[in-house]
């Protein structure tokens, strides 16, 4: 039996034989597509291709491609784990033509490939066509030897093939196996009806068009074959597997999540082990390509499945971290073919573990809340969760949606979906009024005006600050105009540094460029003229702003000198996480699972400054990526790297790959100050600084402060701290006195209230409110009560920021004798104010929003009582 890295390796070289590239996967995370959560199909990193903003290096390539789908058009997810084939990770064996050859030969390599090299039974295959792609359909019975009675027509749904909403498509045509025992149960009804007998195994899809936001399909310039065959589809039929789940590429994993719990794995009961197999593959690639777990975008998607397997743990016994232990596991199987998930091990297993010790905090109290809206009479009574407790549950306890449909499910109740999408819809709406949105430059293909033809954008910035250029193609919208010329000294934004802005003249007319980005390899100068009226075929001197380019520089090579230095101070598993470098200050994400310390942050600083002092030169070389690697270059995290990369080396210190703009020399950049240290996610901080003129003023300015300082405590700037430390002492001993003295004022005053309080039957019963008390100091009101009541319940109550505060007392003799306990009254007392609270029998606090609602919270104190007290 072949195993499934035999299988990948065949497929590559079939194909490398055929002449085609053999070129690495992309990150997972998508690089330079807005319209992508995560790469989901093996064509994403040559879009640009199909688009026509790129040209491809080579007319035919090949690949291996991870891969996950886990929302939008392609969400199989509540499918995962329960049948045989779904999975939100899995590799995508891909072959692709870029106007070289088409449909006959794409139909041609897969028959071949699967009857000839793999040795499929063909009278199990079975091919499927667009309904009006009447040529592929002929190609079929013209090149390969397959029944045509197995040669089915499908509308869209089936055979037309659309990456999301927009982007690259076309007609496509499926290649189907059948799986079943018996040979003559196979039949055309079976073939895309969702049967597992009979499954997708490759799609040929023939890209011609490219689909815009209004949903119209505009004909490619060229047309092209992308290809896609799912490996753990293929896997499973050569190794004689029904589910993919036995396989060699999830079994390693299965049977360590089976060692771990305690819990065996069969195929009846086993849907925890696979759920938890797929989950955690998809977690380890996408932070291993620079994801991390948050609250928004795909960083929420990477916590939700965390969150999601997480739970399915605990249907196998496991209460505490238990996946960053499974990572072996998945390098056991990908390391060879995806080296970064082994290199990046260490930083895989800590991001998950942070992750699984947070939400284990707070997942037993979201089921405890979870339980209580289950014994709510309203949800008893239709047996449905309302929208609005699923977004509490979402909102505050951190459950996504589909965790709390699964248990849900377990209880035999369903969720209002509809309701918690509102609910959700409302809380964007807060956010989206001061959020902003950068415009997707990759779907403005058939707006461009075409001046004239060639190649664009040569990048001559690395060393000039201005140049003459022609226009090649340009489009006005709303007064804003978007050029690309021939040449440029503008850098366009990328890896974290921003884009540059300047003037570009031509006769008659002056433009103001405030940014530019990057379209493909393209560099878009956007801008407003200022003017004269715009001549698109005159030649035109583009000039950058000298003076913020030169900042952006600084602070560039700042950032390289800066991670090298944290490599040295805080450990060589340091790795860029993320970066901003504009003109003003610079900013750092780095994978740590710590805080930084004063000490460790200062003699970052101390060696950065050195490096500066010493003003070692900076050599920018352009070698193979597999030379850089020899020497020792750091890449970052899930960036996407060509055959050829720039490396950027300060002379023995650092070498890192990059495109950015440097300075010449370290001493260009002055000074370098840190002004902050910071969490940004789990395993994650962030260290903001700034250089030269910037970092002086700073410095001059905390000078300026500390004189201030000294003359307003008349001390020196040795005895300074000292005096500090003396006056925090007196306040302390003052704060310790009038507490006292309120303590003996209380007491006078709770002696007369307990003197005259309501007696229900044989207790008291006590209400008060008393103004600018913190929740401290109401507890120790409370125990003056507790201790002076004698049998009998008080509530205390006081507003600080606006915001109501409560405390609940009961007698130890109350408790016994009437079950009155001061965690069930302050629970209904918080909700009358609109918040909540709780505590022990005899202790309990609550806080709210609506102060107003102080009289109803205490009418509902004394209501609860008389209830009880009969």
């Amino acid at each position: 039996m072949k195993t499934a890295k035999q299988i990948r390796q065949e497929f590559i070289d079939f194909f490398k034989t055929n002449d085609h590239k053999i070129v690495p996967s992309s990150p997972v995370i998508p690089q330079d597509d807005p319209t992508l959560l995560f790469i989901n199909a093996g064509m994403n990193q040559f879009k640009p291709i199909f688009l026509n903003q790129e040209e491809a290096d080579h007319p035919r390539v090949a690949d291996t491609q991870k891969c996950i789908r886990v929302s939008g058009k392609h969400n199989d997810l509540e499918e995962v784990g329960r049948d045989t084939y779904h999975h939100t990770f899995f590799e995508m064996l891909g072959n692709w033509s870029f106007g070289d050859y088409y449909k006959k030969e794409a139909i041609e390599y897969a028959w071949k490939l699967f009857t000839e090299v793999w040795g499929l039974e063909k009278d199990r295959l079975w091919a499927t066509v667009y309904h009006d792609d009447d040529e592929a359909a002929n190609l079929w019975k013209e090149v390969t030897d397959i029944n045509p009675d197995r040669i089915l027509k499908f509308d869209e749904k089936d055979n037309f093939w659309e990456m999301g909403d927009t982007g690259p498509c076309g007609p496509c045509s499926e290649i189907h196996y059948y799986k079943g025992e018996d040979i003559s149960g196979q039949s055309a009804e079976l073939v895309n009806a969702g049967n597992p007998d009979l499954i997708e195994l490759w799609n040929l899809v023939f890209i011609q068009y490219n689909r815009d936001k209004d949903g119209k399909l505009n004909t490619l310039p060229r047309k092209h074959v992308d290809t896609g065959a799912g490996l753990e589809r293929i896997v499973a039929v050569m190794q004689n597997k029904y589910s993919n789940y036995d396989t060699d590429l999830f079994q390693p994993i299965i049977q360590k999540i089976a060692e771990i719990s305690g819990v065996e794995y069969t195929e009846k009961d086993g849907t925890p082990h696979r759920v938890i197999a797929d989950h955690i593959k998809m977690m380890s690639f996408s932070i291993a390509d620079g994801g991390l777990p948050s609250n928004e975008g795909r960083g929420y998607v990477i916590r939700r499945l965390l969150r999601r397997a997480a739970r399915f743990g605990k249907m196998l016994n496991m209460h505490q971290p238990f996946m960053y232990q499974l990572i072996d596991s998945v390098i056991e199987i990908y390391g060879e073919v995806f080296p970064e998930i082994k290199e990046r091990k260490a930083h895989v297993e800590k991001v998950i573990k942070a992750e699984e010790e947070s939400f284990g905090e707070t997942l037993e109290r979201g089921l405890n809340v979870f339980e209580k809206i289950c014994d709510k009479d309203e949800t008893k009574s239709s047996k449905i969760i309302s929208g609005a407790d699923a977004f509490l549950l979402y909102d505050t306890y951190g459950f996504p949606l589909d965790l709390t449909v699964l248990i849900s499910e377990e209880k035999g109740l369903k969720v209002d979906t509809v309701n918690f999408e509102k609910e959700m819809e409302k809380q964007k709406e807060l956010a989206r009024a001061s959020r902003s949105f950068t415009a997707d430059l990759s779907d403005i293909s058939n707006k461009w005006i075409v001046v004239s033809e060639g190649n664009d954008s040569q990048f001559l910035g690395y060393t000039d600050h201005e140049c003459l250029a022609r226009v090649r193609k340009y489009f006005i919208f709303d007064e804003t105009i978007n050029i690309i010329f021939d040449q440029t000294v503008f850098y366009a934004e990328s890896g974290g540094e921003i884009g540059d802005t300047g003037t570009i003249t031509g006769e008659g007319f002056k433009i103001s460029v405030t940014d530019t980005q990057k379209s493909g390899d393209s560099h878009v100068h956007i801008g407003n003229l200022i003017e004269g009226e715009f001549n698109p075929g005159v030649e035109m001197t583009l000039t950058v702003d000298d003076a913020k380019s030169d900042k952006i520089r600084a602070n560039h090579t700042a950032t390289h000198l800066m991670h090298k230095a944290l490599k040295q101070v805080v450990g060589e598993h340091v790795n860029q996480a993320g970066s901003l470098v504009n003109e003003e200050h610079l900013r750092f994400d780095f994978t740590h699972y710590e805080k930084v310390t004063p000490a460790e942050l200062e003699q970052v600083e101390k060696i950065v400054n050195a490096v500066i002092r010493k003003n070692l030169r900076l050599t920018k070389s352009y070698m193979p990526m597999s030379a850089a690697k020899e020497m020792g270059a750091t890449a970052l995290f899930g960036e996407k790297y060509g055959e050829t990369v720039r490396v950027v080396q300060v002379e023995g210190f650092s070498m890192e790959l990059c495109g950015g703009k440097h300075v010449t020399a370290t001493g260009d950049i002055g000074l370098f100050r840190i002004l902050s240290e910071s969490s940004v996610a789990s395993g994650v901080r962030r260290i903001e600084a700034v250089t030269g003129e910037k970092a002086y003023q700073i410095t001059r300015e905390n000078e300026k402060l500390l004189r201030e300082i000294e003359h307003m405590l008349s001390a020196s700037k040795e005895t300074v701290v000292a005096r500090v430390q003396s006056l925090q002492g007196e306040i302390k001993s003052l704060q310790k006195q009038i507490q006292e003295l309120q303590q003996k004022t209380w007491k006078y005053e709770l002696d007369d209230l307990i003197e005259k309080a309501e007696k229900i039957g044989d207790i008291k019963a006590l209400t008060h409110r008393i103004e600018g008390v913190d929740m401290n100091q109401l507890k120790e009101i409370g125990d003056i009560v507790r201790s002076k009541l004698g049998e009998g319940v008080g509530a205390i109550a006081s507003v600080v920021n606006d915001k109501p505060l409560l405390a609940v007392m009961v007698t130890d003799d109350t408790i016994k004798k009437y079950n009155l306990k001061a965690g069930d009254i302050v629970r209904e007392m918080g909700n009358v104010l609109g918040g909540g609270g709780g505590g022990r029998p005899h202790m309990a606090t609550a806080g709210g929003k609506d102060v107003s609602k102080l009289d109803q919270a205490f009418e509902k104190f004394y209501e609860i009582i008389k209830e009880k007290v009969r």
